[in-house]
């Protein structure tokens, strides 16, 4: 039965189809003495089957198409069940990042109002307290456990029938991680699932009978769908950094994987520890890095490690992904230097389908394209985008959906909040977010311009400008975050590291306004990525420190 429908489960059907026997999942399941890690193998026919007994066993527990699902789900086979069983049965999964913090996670819990939870026997048993944010909650679906085990066991039979939903239906909502601001939960429907996997599809070549192994836990759901494996990493998706990098490459070498998506700071523990070792990953075709500006020295090195690899990195946001794309023979070629200059970190051309514009900065709502003024070639702006898979709004959030969307017929673009120019040729420049820009009696300065000058400091494993003091009179500082090992110990070491960064920044003409150098031993991190520094928290930080 091939579905023709526009249900995006339809995807995993066509999938098990084409090639039933081939492994949809491969699922860590323990390691053994020599550091292996231990795999539970699907085939594509024992997933769609499973997802099909997921959506019947959904159904007995009063979830129905429409229903909004609290998705508590542990990276694995059953988080990708229970995504594709409620797809199949219509209902509309709420994704939340577990690593935002409780009180952010219940703050987007009472935004989004779902009233069924799919989760392990923690995430069941927390949502019964006696907690407000839980009051819309009127069933639960406990995974992992014997009667789940039991139902999905059970099935069998002809394929059940997607849920009749159209393009337009909506079929989940996914949370921003709320990296300058409050997260949002973003409306994806199901036209949009089939723009995106098209999209990824496309533009990076992806052919059924791929291993992949996303770091994300989101990112491993376009899987099933493009009929490539899917192995689990072994790590927590709320303390990504905190992983071992050694199962993760035992994992890598051993399954043969060919493709991986994941954060610079992910990658850089796991480029790390193969060159420590002197192991490297052969089979590794495609690996796409996002999230953070990733250095010349993290692209190098992986170039080392995966010798067959084509490295990209994409730049987008969860209203919209992916928008433009790189790989890193580009990055590292003459968009290098025009980096270590001011000129913005390149991000590539637009993918298949996404049009994008840098307009001039607006502080208010933008209600027409026909209101929203083009920057120049090379002129400093904000960026937007518009496609098939650009989301329309936000849950709930009608003034967010205001500011950050800009009608254009029957297109929508979507104001991505950072700052971009355009050169001649067509490709995008990053200059970072708008809201953390540095604003000074001389002028702005952006994030992006300032930043990748001193980041290349092999002793510098991230550094953050911010502004001290109230805009739009700040004094722009840097903070700087070194390698393990490499804090200054005392005032000569301290003064000798700042001598070298202004050393290695005289090629950026305006790297000497730029009034203070600090240090900290570890920068605030978003999350999801562990990579986008909260340079507004800074900011508030070292404002208090040095105004005293």
């Amino acid at each position: 039965m091939n579905d023709t429908g526009s249900n995006a489960a339809r995807h995993l059907r066509i999938a098990a189809i084409g090639h039933p026997d081939s492994p949809a999942t491969r699922s860590p399941i323990g390691v053994d003495a020599a550091g292996g890690v231990r795999h539970e193998v699907r085939t594509f026919r024992r997933l769609d089957e499973e997802t099909d007994a997921a959506a019947k066993y959904f159904e007995h527990h009063g979830i129905t198409i429409g229903t909004r699902v609290l998705l508590a789900v542990r990276p694995g086979p059953d988080l990708i069940i229970g995504m594709f069983g409620l797809l199949k049965l219509g209902a509309v999964p709420v994704a939340i990042d577990p690593g935002m913090g409780w009180a952010a996670f219940r703050g987007c819990v009472r935004q989004s109002r779902p009233s069924a939870l799919i989760g392990g026997r923690k995430a069941t048993l927390l949502s019964r307290l006696p907690i407000a944010d839980f009051r819309t909650l009127r069933h639960r679906v406990m995974v992992g456990g014997a009667s789940w085990r039991q139902a999905l066991s059970a099935a069998a039979g002809s394929p059940r029938p997607l849920a009749d939903v159209g393009p337009d239906t909506l079929a989940a909502i996914l949370f921003t991680s709320g990296s300058t601001g409050a997260p949002k939960g973003v409306c994806y429907t199901h036209g949009m699932f089939d723009a995106q996997i098209e999209v990824v599809r496309s533009t990076y070549g992806i052919q059924p009978g791929g291993t992949d192994m996303a770091m994300l836990p989101l990112f491993a759901l376009f899987n099933p769908a493009l009929g490539t494996t899917t192995v689990t990493p072994l790590l927590d998706p709320a303390k990504p950094l905190a992983a071992d990098p050694a199962p993760l490459v035992a994992a890598l070498i051993a399954e043969k994987v060919t493709s991986s998506f994941g954060s610079p700071a992910i990658w850089g523990k796991v480029a790390e520890h193969c060159v420590a070792h002197g192991l490297i990953l052969p089979d590794l075709r495609r690996l796409l890095i996002a999230g953070a500006p990733v250095s010349g020295e993290l692209l190098t090195k992986l170039r080392v490690i995966a010798p067959h690899c084509e490295i990209h990195t994409p730049y987008g946001a969860t209203e919209c992904l992916p928008v433009t794309t790189i790989t890193s023979d580009e990055l590292l070629g003459e968009a290098r230097q025009l980096a270590l200059r001011g000129q913005g970190t390149c991000v590539g051309r637009p993918v298949s389908g996404v049009e994008i514009r840098v307009i001039r900065e607006t502080d208010g709502p933008i209600a027409t394209l026909a209101e929203a003024r083009p920057c120049a070639p090379g002129e400093v702006g904000e960026i937007i985008a518009t496609g098939p898979s650009v989301t329309r709004e936000y849950d709930g959030l009608p003034e967010a959906t205001r500011l950050a969307k800009i009608a254009d017929g029957d297109r929508v673009w979507h104001r991505m909040g950072d700052l971009g120019s355009l050169d001649a040729a067509g490709r995008l420049f990053f200059f970072g977010r708008r809201v953390e820009k540095v604003r000074t009696a001389d002028g702005d300065l952006p994030t992006e311009s300032i930043e990748p000058a001193f980041r290349q400091h092999p002793q510098v494993f991230r550094c953050a400008l911010i502004g001290i003091g109230t805009a739009p009179d700040q004094t722009p500082t840097l903070v700087v975050e070194p390698r393990g090992g490499h804090y200054p110990a005392d005032e000569a070491a301290h003064s000798r590291f700042i001598a070298e960064l202004r050393d290695l920044a005289r090629v950026h003409p305006q790297a000497s306004r730029v009034q203070h150098i600090v240090f900290q031993r570890a920068l605030p991190v978003d999350v999801r990525h562990n990579a986008k520094i909260h340079r507004l928290q800074l900011a508030k930080e070292w404002t208090r420190r040095l105004d005293r």
